[in-house]
């Protein structure tokens, strides 16, 4: 069975509260619901911090206990943290980067992401359908890498 983590980043827990015309108002509980059923035949972890270190921590583990994939939400650390992008690059785990909101129709500070490039892909401002998508990314990906 597929095992991918859902990693998000500080201030994702307030989803649904934090400004909802950005963000929208689905929680991080209904998102995590909603790909539950989307994807019952794949094992999802679902992990939310606040803090640089504990993501870095996840990533590190994401790779020693041999996940298929990560679904990442660096929230404001995508444009701020090397330390972050220098986890994905040490690990080679698949991560696909996503953001709720289109990062290229916000402020110039949030339109350049530092973990983008060493991510297999970005999906922005399609809302809580990104983090789908990049699941069935890293599903499609799996089944690629199988047959080759």
């Amino acid at each position: 069975m597929m095992k991918i983590l859902v990693l998000n980043g500080p201030n994702l827990n307030l989803l649904g509260k934090r400004e909802p015309a950005i963000y929208g108002r689905t929680s991080l509980k209904d998102l995590e619901k909603m790909l539950r059923e989307a994807f019952p035949d794949i094992t999802l972890e679902f992990i939310q911090s606040n803090h640089e270190g504990a993501l870095i921590d996840q990533l590190h583990r994401a790779e020693a206990e041999h996940f298929d994939g990560v679904v990442f939400n660096p929230g404001g650390y995508t444009h701020t943290s090397v330390a972050l992008r220098d986890a994905i690059a040490a690990i080679s785990v698949p991560v696909v980067e996503v953001h709720l909101s289109n990062l290229h129709a916000r402020e110039d500070f949030r339109q350049h992401s530092l973990t983008a490039a060493v991510c297999e892909g970005q999906i922005v401002g399609l809302g809580a359908t990104g983090y789908r998508l990049a699941i069935l990314y890293l599903v499609e990906r799996a089944r690629q890498t199988v047959k080759h």
